[in-house]
């Protein structure tokens, strides 16, 4: 079991130290294909759609239905899916949408530059930075209870959560290069940023060292399916449309849910 805490947690850092990754894309290239992004997020959201309703939300299903019965099981595991759902719905709708890096927008290098709004970059920098603290946690409690429950799915989904950090550590250095110039504050501030997922995980293991309960697990899985499927729907898919390449973004979904299907049948 102390294994699986250490991989989870590995897992859930890479997880979340994947936006560092967005910041390094920006500090180092001026171009960025919208194509590849696109084609990217769709994949993402292809495989974490199809994690949750052909993995995570049936082993729920069965999990809940030994300990309370089929139908109880499975209405219990839909409201723990919803519940999942409702609660990285109000974190997003806590958050203003113009300060919401899951919200999309421009992307681009050419558009932010100009002295005067250096102030206001810089603060939208700082607010991207603690919006997507905020997003990552769940993330990062969805990731590590995950793996605890089967690692190789959890390095899935840490893989796939991790492409879809990537544009988020694009929307926080931009703007905070272009205000302070400095590489080292855009690349360090969008770091941080990321490492609100490893404090989700910290705080999973809590959750599953002291009020660890038959059910629990069940729950959580459930729930972690509806946070899933919310990011891929209200997030990733709606950003790869933002940068008009809707084709690129369908084939990565459908690229995504068959290398997914096929790995399961493999393994």
């Amino acid at each position: 079991m102390e294994g699986n805490y250490i991989t989870a947690f590995a897992l859930t850092l890479f997880a979340g130290l994947s936006t560092a990754i967005g910041s390094g894309i920006v500090l180092l290239y001026k171009k960025f294909s919208p194509r590849f992004l696109a084609a990217s997020l769709g994949f993402s959201a292809g495989v974490m759609i199809f994690i949750s309703l052909v993995e995570l939300f049936p082993d729920a299903q069965e999990k809940l239905g030994v300990l309370y019965g089929e139908k109880p099981g499975n209405f219990y595991a839909l409201l723990a899916f919803f519940g999942g759902i409702a609660l990285i719905a109000i974190i997003d709708y806590l958050v203003p949408s113009y300060e919401n890096p899951h919200e999309p927008g421009d992307l681009s290098i050419s558009k932010t530059n100009g002295k005067d709004h250096d102030k206001g970059l810089m603060r939208l920098g700082f607010m991207s930075a603690f919006a997507i603290a905020i997003h990552n946690f769940p993330e990062g409690i969805a990731t590590f209870v995950s793996a605890m429950n089967d690692p190789a799915l959890g390095a899935t989904i840490a893989v796939a959560i991790g492409i879809h950090n990537i544009p988020e550590g694009i929307a926080v250095a931009i703007p905070i290069y272009y205000a302070t110039k400095s590489r080292k504050k855009a690349f360090w501030n969008s770091l941080l940023s990321g490492l609100a997922e490893p404090l989700g995980a910290v705080f999973g293991y809590f959750m599953l060292s002291y009020f660890f309960h038959e059910s629990f697990m069940g729950v959580i899985l459930a729930g972690v399916a509806g946070i899933m499927v919310y990011i891929s729907l209200d997030e990733l898919l709606p950003t790869a449309e933002k940068y008009g390449e809707h084709h690129p973004a369908i084939i990565g979904v459908i690229a995504g849910m068959a290398v997914m299907g096929l790995s399961l049948l493999i393994l």
